[in-house]
């Protein structure tokens, strides 16, 4: 065989394991980008809301209905789809998350009217509940900040107390009216990218001053998407 046709012959081959390769190594590259980072499972208290926020706009902007299947998270992005289990009696309902709630320490998710039927929550109001992530939108906002609320006063003056204490502690808080019944004035402390870095916050108010817990801001810097519930 001539030899530059044997060296064209070995090296054709070559040239497609190369491309081959380099192929494969790019599209591995490509599936293994992060996704999001949600916590996948929670266990804490529910309850649920209705009257007077049926037909109101929910913190995602749209009108909130309490006979859907909805409900109310901190920190979860609006979107989201849930499994919601009662640890009393194992029923179960699936929920997409368009509000933020509830502002009470202890909760982790208010349920619409439908919902809390559906797992036998109206009676008790507040149940023990497992909540598992069954779908995250792939894109969440970049304007998603966190803050920590030290605490929710029906009085101005005592929120005004402690947000003065907060902010000479901590360095940032401020008030959030939250119009309801009763209305309430919500003291936030802090401003951090990452729910990582806000539960971190979160831990050092709790151990200094009391309850605390992460709340995401999805709106504009030095904006409160969300309605406390009772």
């Amino acid at each position: 065989m001539n030899p530059r046709a044997a060296t064209s012959a070995l090296a054709l081959p070559l040239a497609i394991f190369v491309l081959s390769g380099c192929a494969k190594k790019h599209r591995a590259t490509a599936a293994s980008a992060p996704a999001p980072q949600i916590h996948s499972e929670e266990t804490g208290l529910a309850s649920w809301y209705g009257h007077p926020y049926h037909g109101r706009a929910a913190s995602n902007g749209e009108i909130y209905d309490m006979e859907k299947l909805t409900a109310a998270h901190r920190t979860l992005p609006f979107g989201t789809w849930v499994h919601v289990t009662n640890l009393a009696n194992n029923k179960s309902v699936d929920v997409r998350i368009i509000d933020r709630g509830p502002f009470i320490d202890g909760r982790i998710i208010d349920l619409s009217h439908a919902a809390a039927q559906a797992i036998d929550l109206i009676g008790p109001g507040v149940a023990e509940v497992r909540v598992d992530i069954l779908s995250a939108p792939q894109i969440i906002s970049a304007d998603s900040w966190y803050a920590v609320q030290a605490g929710a006063f029906r009085d101005k003056d005592r929120a005004e107390r402690l947000r003065t204490s907060m902010e000479r502690e901590y360095g940032s808080a401020r008030l959030v009216m939250r119009p309801g019944s009763p209305s309430l004035w919500r003291v936030l402390v802090g401003r951090e990218k990452t729910e990582d870095a806000a539960g971190i916050l979160a831990e050092r108010v709790r151990a200094e001053v009391g309850p605390a817990f992460v709340v995401r801001l999805d709106e504009a810097p030095g904006s409160v998407a969300g309605t406390f519930r009772r």
